[in-house]
Order: structure tokens, then C-alpha cells, then sequence
């Protein structure tokens, strides 16, 4: 149908006995087609500002001057959550520390960029309290860390924490065991005391 030829042509100029005609006859199909799908699925809320438009280009422009954001606003909101970002001590580190370093590449995107010594210290400080030991022996090394780095150090520092977990529930409920045995032989000690 060819619908989208006035967004890849410019119109041509009618001349008489021109060989083109077809082709001009085409682009304006194509024009109105096109204006009557975008108009339709435009909110009703700007409809009288763009339904000026008779060009589908121009129609476009004036859309994309309601949705433009701002840049510097943009960066302000992406710096905001970068640095007030605070990990619960839920959730996968990984996928924590992978959303700070989006939001970094973010802002690379509007030409912000950060640093990776800034962006790890900024993980580093945004953490739970829980890693604090983790965060003392980074902070007394020399050698500095990548994120990759810093990752794969986090998440073997979070399986350790978690085997100390285990280890610790297994220890808890074994010796609460041997507590209720004792309990047991003492009491059939008192009801039978002569076995």
C-alpha cells in the first residue's frame, strides 16, 4: 500500500504532462493515510495543537516536540537514584550491583560518564551492613577492583555468609536434639529407677 512513502520520499513537484504523476498522486495517498492513522491513535488531549498539521513530517515534528525530555533533567533523576540506591540485604547482589552499573551506562549515554573506581565505590557504600568486613578488607588493599571483580568477590563473599547460615542452623537444631535425649533418659531415669 505503500503507506509509508511520505516518510521515505519528498514530494514531488506537479509539472504538466509530467511522468511523475503517478508518483505524486501516490505520495499524497500516502500522506493522508497516514495522518488519519496517526491522528487516530494520538491522545485526544493534543489534538487541537497538531491537527494543523497537512504533512505527515510535520505532523511528526510537532508530536516529537511534546516528548522530547530533557537531558538535564534525565541526568539529575539517573544521578539521584545512583546515589541514594540502597542494598535491603535481600535479593541477588548481582542483580543489585548489575542495576547500579545500568544506571551508570545511562548516564555514559547523555555523555555523564563515571568512572569504574566512582561506580565501585559507590556499590561499596551503598551496601548492607552485613558486608561491612567485606568492605574494611577491600578498603585496606592496594590493588583497586572492577565491577566484574567486585562482583565475583560479593557473590562469594554472599555463598560464605550463607554456608555460615547453614552450618550454624544444622549446629543450632542438632544440639537442641541432644537436649530433648537427655531430657528423655533423665525422665525415664526418675519414672524407672531401678533401670
Amino acid at each position: 500500500m505503500d503507506l509509508d512513502l511520505v516518510l521515505r520520499t519528498e514530494k514531488s513537484t506537479p509539472i504538466v504532462k509530467n511522468p511523475d504523476e503517478d508518483k505524486v498522486g501516490k505520495w499524497e495517498h500516502s500522506n493522508r493515510m497516514c495522518l488519519m492513522i496517526m491522528k487516530r491513535s494520538v491522545l485526544e488531549v493534543f489534538w487541537c495543537s497538531i491537527s494543523k498539521s497537512h504533512n505527515t513530517k510535520d505532523f511528526l515534528d510537532v508530536v516529537e516536540q511534546y516528548f522530547t525530555s530533557n537531558e538535564k533533567a534525565d541526568a539529575s533523576n539517573l544521578h539521584a537514584k545512583l546515589i541514594y540506591m540502597r542494598h535491603k540485604g535481600k535479593g541477588n547482589i548481582r542483580e543489585y550491583i548489575m542495576e547500579m552499573s545500568n544506571l551508570a551506562s545511562k548516564l555514559k549515554e547523555l555523555k555523564l560518564e563515571l568512572s569504574d573506581d566512582l561506580l565501585v565505590h559507590l556499590v561499596l557504600i551503598s551496601l548492607h551492613t552485613h558486608f561491612g568486613q567485606f568492605k574494611v578488607s577491600y578498603n585496606t588493599q592496594k590493588d583497586k577492583w572492577t565491577l566484574n571483580e567486585l562482583i565475583s568477590h560479593y557473590v562469594q563473599e554472599e555463598e560464605r555468609k550463607q554456608r555460615e547460615k547453614t552450618e550454624s542452623a544444622h549446629l543450632a537444631s542438632s544440639s537442641q536434639n541432644r537436649k530433648r535425649k537427655n531430657n528423655k533418659d533423665v525422665a525415664k531415669g526418675l519414672l524407672n529407677p531401678g533401670t
